[in-house]
C-alpha cells in the first residue's frame, strides 16, 4: 500500500473521531458527571494518539498525550469537569480539526498549540485552580496519585469480570522475547498480530504505543479475552521468531482480584514513570481502533465496512448506466425478434440488472446525518459567544442523499444556521420581555418529498421584519418604490439574497441577515436546488432548502409531444388520466380542470416548450399528466403515453446550462435521446 493511501485511510478516521469526541463532548457538557462518556472520549483521543504518531504528526500526537492526561484523572474520578476544562478541551479539539486540515491540504499538519498544552498541563498539575487555595492542593495531589499501568481502570476490570461471569476464557499472558534480540518492537507487533486474530486485548503493560517504540524491557504482559483454547495460543504466540518464554494464565474471579492488588513497589514505579512525564495508563489497543465493548460471545467482531473511493463509485455508476441503456436495447429487440430464448434471457437479465441498480444507487446514498453532526458544536459556540441560550431540535437526519450534494450542502446550512443564531433570535432580555421562554428553539429538519430532499431551518425568535427590508433594498436600488408596492412577502423576503444585502444595524463577525445570503443562494442553484423563506414578524422564521437527489437512474413515464419524446419522473406524477376536450375550461383566460373536489391548471407541454410537428387531434380525449409540488398540482397536457422505463439521468453540459424546465436528458433504447422535465419548475 502506498503512502497517500495511509494518508488517506488516517484522514478519513481522524475526522471520524474528531467528530466523535465532539459529540461526546456535547453530550458530557450535559451530564459531566457520566464517566462513560468521559471513557468514549478517552478512546477515541488515545486512538487519535497512537495513528498520529504512527504517521509522524508529533504535534497532533503530543496534544492528545495531554488531553489523555486531563481525560485519565477524570476517568479515575481524580478530578471533576468544570468550565474551564470544557473550554480547554473544546479548544484543544479546534486545533486538532484544524491540524487535520492542513494535512488534507497537503500541509504537515503543525501548529502552535503551546498556549493550549500550558492550559491542559496546569489542569493535570492543579495550578488553575490555584486562586482558589486548597481546592487546587487537592486537584495537585489527585494529580500526582495517577493510577500506574500495573493497574485496570473500572472499565476495564468490568468488561473482564463480566466476560468471566459469562463463561468466556480471560488469560493474562506474559510474553519474553531473547535478551538478543535486536527487533524488540518488531516481534512484539507480531505476537500482537496472533492476538488480534484469536481474540480481543483488553490491556497491554506496557502500553502499546511504548511497546511499539521499544520502550519495554525484555517482556510485556497482556489481558486477553478469546475462545481458542490455552494450548493452541500458547504454540501460535512461541512460533514467533526470537521469542524466548511464553507463560499463559486462565483468569477466574479470584485470580483476577489477587492481579488487581499488585506491590507496592510496583505502584511507586508507576507513579515515578507518570511523574517524570510518560503516558498516562491508557486503554491499550494494538495499533487499529477498536471500540471496547463488553465481550458477548468472546470471539472478535469482524469489521463490517470499508472505505471506498468516491471517483470508484463514478466509475461504477457511468458503467452500469452504459449497461442500462444496452438493457433497454435488448428488450426492445427481444420484442421484435419474439424468440422464447431470448426473450426469457433478456427478462432475466432485466430482473437481475435491476436488483443491481439499488445496490449501485445505495452505494451513493448518505444520511445527511454526516452533515448535520458538526451543527450542535457550532450552535454552542456561537450561542455561548452572543451570550445567547439555544436549543437547537434535529430529525430527519437520517435522510438520505447523493454523496456529491451532501458534501456540497454543508457551508450554505452553515451560513443559515448562524444567521438564525445571531439574527434570527433576540437577546435574551428581549425574548424576556415579549414573553418568550429564554431559550431559543431551532429546528433542523430534513426530509424526501418526490426526487427531492427538503432541508428546513426554522428559528422562533424575532421573524423579518418586511418594512425594513423593503426600505433597505429600496435605498439599495434593488428595487423601486413603485415596484416594491406590488411584492408579495415572499417575494419581499427573497430580496435577503441580493448580493450584498443586509439589515444588520451593525454587522457583527458572526453574520448579518443577508451577509452571505447570496452566497447561500448560488451555492443552492449551482447544485440544481433553490431556496425560499418564509416568515412572521415577532414569531419567527423559516428558511426551505430544496435539493435534487441527482440520482444518476430513475423511473421515468415516457411521453410523446408531437414529433420528440420526453421523460417525466415517476416520483413526481399523481397520476395519469384521460379528460374530455369539453371538461377544460378558462378561469381568468388560464385554462383549468376539476381534479378531486379542487381545480387545479392545464398546462400544453407541446406549446410550452414549442415542439415542432402537427398538432393532436382535438377529437379525441386529451391525456393528462397530474404532478405534484406540496400541496400545488397542475395536469400536464401530453400526445401519448410511451411507458414507464428504468432511465439514465445525463446533464446537458457545460453549454446547455439554466434550460427552463429541463433537469438533463437521456439515451433512449433506440438510440433517441429525451429531455427530462423538472416538474417542479412548472408550479409556481
Amino acid at each position: 500500500m502506498e503512502m497517500n493511501q495511509y494518508l488517506s485511510m488516517f484522514i478519513d478516521e481522524s475526522k471520524d473521531h474528531l467528530q466523535a469526541i465532539n459529540e461526546n463532548m456535547l453530550s458530557l457538557e450535559s451530564s459531566p458527571e457520566d464517566i462513560s462518556i468521559v471513557q468514549n472520549i478517552f478512546r477515541s483521543a488515545h486512538t487519535l494518539k497512537g495513528m498520529s504518531a504512527t504517521m509522524g504528526f508529533e504535534d497532533i500526537a503530543s496534544l492528545t498525550h495531554e488531553m489523555e492526561n486531563v481525560l485519565d484523572l477524570v476517568r479515575n474520578h481524580k478530578l471533576k469537569m468544570d468550565s474551564f476544562i470544557f473550554d480547554c478541551l473544546f479548544k484543544s479539539l479546534d486545533s486538532l480539526e484544524t491540524m487535520v486540515d492542513d494535512i488534507i491540504q497537503g500541509g504537515t499538519g503543525k501548529a502552535d498549540v503551546t498556549a493550549v498544552v500550558a492550559a491542559l498541563k496546569s489542569i493535570v498539575s492543579g495550578d488553575y485552580l490555584k486562586a482558589a487555595g486548597s481546592a487546587g492542593a487537592q486537584v495537585s495531589t489527585a494529580a500526582n496519585g495517577q493510577g500506574g499501568a500495573a493497574e485496570l481502570d473500572e472499565f476495564q476490570l468490568s468488561i473482564l469480570e463480566q466476560t468471566i461471569e459469562a463463561g468466556i476464557p480471560v488469560f493474562w499472558i506474559e510474553v519474553s522475547v531473547r535478551p538478543d534480540c535486536v527487533l524488540k518492537a518488531a516481534r512484539a507487533y507480531m505476537v500482537f498480530n496472533v492476538l488480534e486474530q484469536n481474540g480481543e486485548v483488553i490491556k497491554s503493560l506496557p502500553a502499546v504505543e511504548d511497546i511499539e517504540q521499544d520502550k519495554f524491557d525484555q517482556k510485556f504482559s497482556v489481558y486477553f479475552i478469546s475462545q481458542t483454547d490455552q494450548d493452541t495460543l500458547h504454540a501460535q504466540i512461541a512460533s514467533v521468531s526470537e521469542i524466548d518464554r511464553v507463560e499463559i494464565v486462565v483468569l477466574d474471579q479470584e485470580k483476577l482480584t489477587a492481579r488487581m492488588q499488585p506491590a507496592a513497589a510496583e505502584i511507586i514505579q508507576a507513579k515515578a514513570e507518570v511523574a517524570a512525564g510518560s503516558a498516562p495508563a491508557p486503554i491499550a489497543e494494538p495499533a487499529k481502533a477498536v471500540e471496547k465493548k463488553p465481550a458477548a460471545s468472546g470471539t472478535p467482531v469482524a469489521n463490517r465496512t470499508i472505505r471506498v473511493d468516491i471517483e470508484r463509485l463514478d466509475t461504477l455508476m457511468n458503467l452500469f448506466s452504459e449497461l442500462l441503456i444496452d438493457r433497454v436495447r435488448l428488450e426492445q429487440l427481444a420484442s421484435e425478434i419474439r424468440k422464447n430464448d431470448l426473450t426469457e434471457t433478456v427478462e432475466h437479465m432485466a430482473r437481475v440488472s435491476s436488483d443491481l441498480q439499488n445496490i449501485v444507487l445505495k452505494l451513493r446514498m448518505v444520511p445527511v446525518d454526516t452533515v448535520f453532526n458538526r451543527f450542535p458544536r457550532m450552535i454552542r459556540d456561537v450561542a455561548k459567544s452572543l451570550d445567547k441560550k439555544v436549543d437547537l431540535i434535529i430529525t430527519g437526519a437520517e435522510t438520505e442523499m447523493d454523496r456529491t450534494v451532501v458534501d456540497e450542502i454543508g457551508d450554505p446550512l452553515v451560513h443559515l444556521l448562524r444567521n438564525a443564531v445571531d439574527h434570527g433570535l433576540e437577546p435574551t432580555v428581549d425574548r424576556i420581555a415579549a414573553g418568550k421562554p429564554e431559550t431559543g428553539t431551532i429546528n433542523l429538519r430534513a426530509y424526501h418529498s418526490g426526487n427531492h430532499v427538503f432541508i428546513e431551518i426554522e428559528d422562533n425568535g424575532r421573524g423579518i421584519n418586511r418594512d425594513k427590508v423593503l426600505d433597505k433594498a429600496i435605498q439599495n436600488g434593488v428595487v423601486t418604490k413603485e415596484q416594491a408596492a406590488r411584492l408579495s412577502d415572499n417575494e419581499v423576503f427573497l430580496l435577503l439574497f441580493a448580493s450584498g444585502f443586509s439589515t444588520a444595524d451593525k454587522i457583527s463577525d458572526i453574520s448579518g441577515r443577508g451577509v452571505g445570503l447570496d452566497v447561500v443562494k448560488t451555492k443552492i442553484e449551482s447544485l440544481g436546488g433553490r431556496v425560499q423563506v418564509e416568515s412572521t414578524y415577532g414569531a419567527g422564521s423559516k428558511w426551505t432548502v430544496q435539493l435534487p437527489l441527482t440520482l444518476s437512474i430513475i423511473s421515468a413515464m415516457l411521453v410523446r409531444l408531437k414529433n420528440e419524446k420526453y421523460a417525466i419522473p415517476l416520483s413526481s406524477i399523481v397520476e395519469t388520466a384521460a379528460i374530455k376536450q369539453e371538461q377544460i375550461r378558462k378561469v381568468h383566460g388560464n385554462r383549468m380542470v376539476d381534479y378531486r373536489n379542487s381545480v387545479i391548471p392545464v398546462v400544453s407541454l407541446a406549446e410550452l416548450f414549442d415542439v415542432p410537428g402537427e398538432e393532436s387531434s382535438r377529437t379525441a380525449d386529451t391525456q393528462i399528466v397530474v404532478i405534484r409540488k406540496g400541496e400545488k398540482m397542475a395536469a400536464l397536457v401530453v400526445d401519448e403515453f410511451i411507458g414507464q422505463q428504468e432511465i439514465v439521468l445525463k446533464t446537458l453540459g457545460k453549454y446547455l446550462t439554466n434550460l427552463f424546465a429541463t433537469s438533463g436528458a437521456t439515451i433512449l433504447g433506440d438510440g433517441q435521446v429525451a429531455l427530462i422535465i423538472d416538474t417542479n419548475a412548472l408550479i409556481k
